[in-house]
């Protein structure tokens, strides 16, 4: 099963290997499009996972502030998503059959 993060019609992150975790998919870095993203001052903290790095969506002059984030250095117990990058706040993560 393939998931796709997408706004609108632009699909910014496609992957067959995500990572669900808390809840959330985690995209692998290489099936993200970066080109779509910069990078936001706001950090949060899991107490689980670490810190996690937040990026701004930004699309034909539309930002989506902090719309996506990852774990540039999670914790041992979060290893396994260490910089792949999960979405909310106006991005639609959905499965698509193949």
């Amino acid at each position: 099963m393939v998931q796709k993060a997408r706004v609108g019609e632009v699909i910014i992150a496609e992957s067959a290997t995500t990572q669900r975790l808390d809840g959330y998919v985690y995209f692998p870095p290489e099936t993200v499009r970066w080109d779509l993203l910069e990078d936001s001052p706001r950090t949060s903290v899991c107490h689980w996972k670490g810190v996690a790095s937040y990026y701004d969506v930004v699309l034909d002059g539309e930002r989506l502030p902090a719309a996506a984030w990852t774990y540039r250095s999670p914790s041992p117990a979060a290893e396994g998503i260490r910089g792949h990058v999960a979405f909310w706040h106006g991005v639609k993560v959905e499965k698509v059959s193949t």
